[in-house]
C-alpha cells in the first residue's frame, strides 16, 4: 500500500532542524504517512499557508490569526520566548520612543515579531520588509536606522557593532507576566481528525527524540546554523526547543490567546481569533 504524502514546511534554522530531525531522518515509524520536508524562511511559509499549500507547516503565531479556517494548531512545536525574543537593534543609541520616527527593517508583516512591535509602538512607525538574514548587515551598513531581528541574530548582532534597543520578549513579559509565543506548527484541517492526531503525535515524538539524542540532532542542525559555533547553536536550540516545545501547556496556551487578543484589540488583527489545538 502506498503511503500518504505529507508536505511539511519549516524554516532552515537550527531550532526547526533539531525539532524535525527524527522525522527527516526516518527515526520514527510513521505508519501510512510519508513526510516530505520543504525548507523556506518563515514569512514565505506564512504566505504559502495562507494559500493552503502545505499539509503541515511552521508558521508565525501572528499568521495563524489569518489561517484558522484552513489550519489547526498542533500542541507541539512552539517557539516560545520566555523573557526573551525578537529584538530591535541599531548602530546608534536610541530610546524606544525614537523608534516611531525612524525606518525599521522588519522580517515580514506576518511575523509575530512585527505584531509585537506594533503592540509596542501603537502610534505606528515606518518599516520595510527585508529577508530576515539580511537585516543585520543592512542596519550595520547604515541602510536602516534600526532593524527587527529574529532567529540566531538575537545572539550575534553585537558582532556587527549593533546595540540592543528593546527585547520584545522581555517587554511582553513585563506587560503580561507571560512568555511570548513566536511560532507554532499547524496542520491542515482537510486531512481529517484521525490524520491530524497522528501527525500531532509524530511531531511530539520527533521533538522528544531530538531532546533525548541531543548531540546527534544538534550535529544535523549545525548545517543550518549560518556560521554559528556548535556551542552557540546549542544555546540557540536550547532557547527555542525545550519544555514549551513539547507542549504549550496551560500557560503557553494562555499566552497565545492573550497575544492574539491584544493584536485584535490594537486593530492589527481584524477579527477575534478562535484558538483550537489538535488534542488526542
Amino acid at each position: 500500500m502506498s503511503k500518504r504524502r505529507i508536505v511539511v514546511g519549516h524554516s532552515p534554522d537550527p531550532d526547526d532542524a533539531f525539532m524535525f530531525y527524527a522525522l527527516a531522518h526516518h527515526k520514527l515509524d510513521t505508519g501510512d504517512l510519508n513526510f516530505h520536508h520543504e525548507l523556506q524562511d518563515i514569512e514565505t511559509l506564512n504566505r504559502r499557508a495562507l494559500r493552503g499549500e502545505l499539509e503541515v507547516s511552521a508558521v508565525s503565531l501572528h499568521a495563524f490569526a489569518f489561517l484558522q479556517d484552513k489550519y489547526a494548531l498542533l500542541p507541539s512545536g512552539c517557539s516560545m520566548g520566555d523573557r526573551y525574543g525578537p529584538m530591535v537593534v541599531a548602530r546608534q543609541p536610541l530610546a524606544v520612543s525614537d523608534l516611531a520616527s525612524v525606518k525599521i527593517a522588519i522580517p515580514g508583516t506576518m511575523t509575530t515579531a512585527f505584531l509585537a512591535l506594533r503592540l509596542l509602538l501603537p502610534q505606528g512607525f515606518e518599516y520595510e520588509a527585508v529577508p530576515f538574514d539580511q537585516i543585520i548587515p543592512a542596519v550595520a551598513a547604515g541602510r536602516f536606522q534600526a532593524g527587527l531581528i529574529i532567529h540566531e541574530g538575537q545572539l550575534t548582532f553585537a558582532d556587527q557593532g549593533l546595540r540592543l534597543i528593546v527585547d520584545l520578549g522581555a517587554w511582553w513579559h513585563e506587560q503580561t507576566g507571560l512568555p511570548l509565543p513566536l511560532g507554532g506548527n499547524v496542520v491542515r484541517r482537510d486531512l481529517g481528525p484521525e490524520t491530524m492526531v497522528q501527525i500531532s503525535r509524530l511531531l511530539q515524538e520527533s521533538i522528544r527524540y531530538g531532546l533525548a539524542h541531543r548531540d546527534e540532532a544538534l550535529s544535523y542542525a549545525l548545517q543550518y546554523a549560518r556560521d554559528m559555533t556548535r556551542s552557540l547553536a546549542d544555546r540557540f536550540v536550547g532557547m527555542y526547543v525545550n519544555e514549551w516545545t513539547l507542549d504549550y501547556g496551560p500557560r503557553g496556551r494562555e499566552a497565545v490567546r492573550r497575544l492574539l487578543a491584544a493584536g485584535h484589540e490594537a486593530g492589527v488583527i481584524p477579527h477575534p481569533v478562535e484558538i483550537e489545538f489538535v488534542d488526542a
